[in-house]
């Protein structure tokens, strides 16, 4: 394994920076809609019936 030096490093552009930005958000947006389908149909799934379970 190599070590980089500090002047060997690549700085990405502002026009790379905000499409990994906007692919960022696009990601967790993503992941939060899955979240929300995945909690749905398990509500959906276990029926009304789930509310009125005895504690």
């Amino acid at each position: 394994m190599t070590a980089v030096k500090n002047d060997q490093r690549i700085e990405m552009t502002e026009s790379q920076k905000k499409a990994q930005r906007n692919r960022s958000v696009a990601l967790g947006l993503a992941l939060v809609a899955f979240v929300v389908v995945i909690y749905i149909v398990t509500i959906v799934k276990m029926g009304p019936q789930i509310l009125n379970r005895p504690f």
